[in-house]
């Protein structure tokens, strides 16, 4: 049996095109899959493109896997089998003269709206408590929850995707905790802000006790253990959250993402600008959230107030 080659291919992924560990990741899944396809069907020669198709099927039809999904199992197959004819001249890629339909039904992103976003942060405490009477009051030590708030804020300001926050080290953020250093997809790296001023008091405080505590090699964000918190750690505690308000659908990171473009356009600031924040390589990825900035719009539709207008031609 021709077995599938994937450390052979993330070896040469990771050191060649200098891929990220996310993508690894993915290319790794994606493989995998199909091996376990194969072994299903006892399949033990070379696939042809027929093989390729069946795999499509089973994908859609056996595993309900979503047209995005399907997409990218087949975008890494036949990179992986251009890769096989680099390395062995007789080996013919599957997919040669195979056309198919990898198209995806286009959906617009989908942010968190504003009165949820409202309803969300009157609901997370903040970590310094501005008490009216006897002034700030500063916490010898920050509660989970707490800190589940902290980290929906700054998704929100900050635009950050959940892998690039939750890799934070301590010594990624600087200017007094008004800015942070990321890097993002193909090991590019931007900078990003820290707003408001609220918010700028509890991260800086958070982040000094860190700094004073376990250095600045430290991860900004950690698990109970101490190790680094995992992003899938972090949306179990915004499913969580989600139930605890009647939030539906739940809460996800990507949705603060979503949001945090959304709400930039809506205030006017340049979609160039907002490409930036996010890391966005190619502007045409930017100008989808110009689609789905609906503020304006429901302002101009509640002003306008159509039906009370076919009231009062009614009344005459």
């Amino acid at each position: 049996m021709t077995k599938i080659k994937i450390k052979e291919f993330e070896e040469y992924c990771q050191e060649q095109l200098g891929l990220s560990k996310h993508s690894l990741r993915a290319y790794r899944q994606d493989l995998s899959a199909f091996a376990k396809f194969r072994a299903k069907v006892g399949l033990v020669e070379q696939p042809s493109g027929c093989d390729i198709i069946a795999f499509q099927k089973d994908l859609r039809e056996e595993q309900g896997a979503s047209p995005s999904t399907i997409r990218r199992r087949l975008v890494t197959l036949r990179s992986y089998y251009k890769w096989c004819e680099g390395v062995c001249s007789e080996e013919r890629s599957p997919f040669e003269g195979l056309r198919l339909d990898l198209k995806i039904p286009k959906r617009l992103p989908r942010p968190v709206d504003r009165p949820t976003l409202s309803a969300l942060f009157q609901s997370a405490e903040h970590i310094i408590d501005l008490d009216p009477v006897a002034g700030p009051q500063v916490p010898r030590e920050v509660s989970t929850t707490k800190v589940t708030g902290l980290m929906a804020r700054l998704l929100v300001v900050t635009g950050l995707r959940i892998s690039e926050l939750t890799e934070l080290r301590v010594q990624d953020v600087t200017g007094a905790a008004t800015r942070i250093r990321v890097r993002g997809k193909g090991d590019r790296e931007r900078t990003v802000y820290v707003a408001n001023d609220r918010l700028q008091k509890d991260f800086r405080h958070y982040w000094q006790c860190k700094f004073d505590t376990q250095g600045s090699r430290a991860w900004l964000f950690a698990n109970t253990n101490g190790e680094r918190l995992t992003a899938q750690a972090y949306r179990k505690r915004l499913r969580t959250l989600s139930r605890s308000l009647r939030i539906e659908p739940h809460l996800t990171p990507h949705r603060f993402r979503h949001s945090a473009a959304t709400l930039l356009i809506e205030e006017g600031v340049d979609i160039r600008l907002v490409q930036r924040l996010l890391g966005h390589a190619s502007i045409a990825t930017t100008e989808i959230y110009t689609k789905v900035s609906d503020n304006s719009l429901s302002s101009a539709v509640t002003a306008a107030d159509t039906l009370a207008t076919v009231d009062r031609a009614t009344v005459l």
